[in-house]
């Protein structure tokens, strides 16, 4: 139906054509005239040529042969009329008008599709190719955290192995220096075991128990087992603690103390200072050391995260102390000033 209706539309233009046409040869003959071909160009928007009696074409751009028999024919993908009602004015008999604005609406019609279907492509492939990155980058940057994290472990691991070895070698006497050196090594072998089964057992091995601790006690004790360590930078630990007792699990607490004091003396500087302040139920460890650059704090919580490469260490340290923090309802504030200084402050809950 629709083909129908575009046929006889097209007919029905190209004929209308034709009979302007052939009014405007017999009105020139009437008048004396020629055929102004400039004006007939202007309202024929066809193919056309103009025959006479012995179909000899006088004027026109139709170089194909056409039927004059036929009154409509179609060449190729156009449609072809020919009107013979000149009759023979100014010599012409035939006029042919071929449609080619069908055949250049499909053709330009599909070449806009062809482009849009292009545009349409290349927006996709561009979407395609951001949203990609976007969803990928967070698994690629976790990868490299994580690449990066187990090439630490194996660094720090292997550093106190070593000491280990060297201090209990086959030339090695034991001297208290050595003693010295494996028991820091120990320590921090047991440190580095204990902070990796915390981090990634904790949901099926750990068995916490709630009770009163008098944490001033405990952070003497812990000091103690870091004396060595900080006599190796020449720190000196100012201590102001009061006593204060909180419900907490025992090594939970050990576990978040020596993390902080860890990095306090890890990262502070030669002779520098910890300054160690409890008092109402609030901890602070204030230490002279290198400092983390501002851009850098709100990321230092996270797993993997090292803000400085300057020590060892290998990111996951502060991770437990925020897990922990959460897990018993502690507000946890920190403060830091590049080359100055850090300050952790932890306030218990009543």
């Amino acid at each position: 139906m629709e083909s129908r209706l575009q046929y006889d539309l097209i007919t029905s233009n190209m004929q209308n054509v034709a009979s302007k046409v052939s009014s405007t040869i017999i009105y020139a003959h009437m008048a004396g005239l020629s055929i102004n071909t400039a004006k007939m160009a202007n309202f024929i928007k066809y193919d056309y040529a103009l025959y006479d009696k012995e179909h000899r074409k006088l004027i026109g751009n139709i170089r194909e042969s056409i039927d004059l028999s036929q009154r409509l024919q179609k060449i190729d993908d156009s449609y072809v009329l020919v009107d013979n009602t000149p009759r023979g004015h100014l010599g012409v008999y035939h006029i042919v008008i071929r449609e080619n604005i069908y055949h250049e609406k499909i053709t330009t019609l599909l070449e806009r599709l062809i482009f849009s279907f292009f545009v349409i492509y290349c927006a996709i492939a561009v979407i395609g190719y951001y949203l990609a990155s976007m969803f990928i980058s967070p698994i690629i940057n976790e990868r490299k955290k994580l690449n990066n994290f187990i090439k630490d472990t194996t660094h720090e691991l292997n550093t106190p192995i070593t000491a280990i070895l060297m201090s209990t070698g086959k030339d090695a006497q034991l001297t208290e220096k050595n003693m010295q050196r494996i028991n820091l090594s120990a320590k921090r072998i047991s440190e580095i075991y204990k902070d990796l089964v915390y981090l990634f057992l904790q949901d099926s091995n750990s068995k916490t128990v709630i009770k009163e601790l008098k944490i001033d006690e405990i952070i003497k004790e812990q000091l103690d087992n870091f004396d060595s360590f900080a006599q190796k930078k020449r720190l000196a630990i100012n201590c102001n603690l009061e006593a204060t007792v909180i419900k907490m699990d025992r090594e939970n607490f050990v576990r978040l103390f020596n993390n902080l004091i860890s990095n306090a003396i890890k990262y502070n500087k030669i002779e520098g200072f910890i300054n160690i302040t409890l008092k109402e139920k609030e901890l602070t460890i204030e230490d002279s050391g290198i400092g983390i650059k501002k851009d850098r704090l709100k990321d230092i919580f996270n797993r993997y995260y090292r803000a400085t490469k300057e020590q060892g260490g290998f990111g996951i340290g502060l991770n437990i102390v925020y897990h922990i923090c959460t897990t018993y309802d502690i507000k946890i504030d920190v403060q830091s000033q590049e080359n100055v200084g850090t300050t952790f402050k932890l306030k218990f809950k009543d």
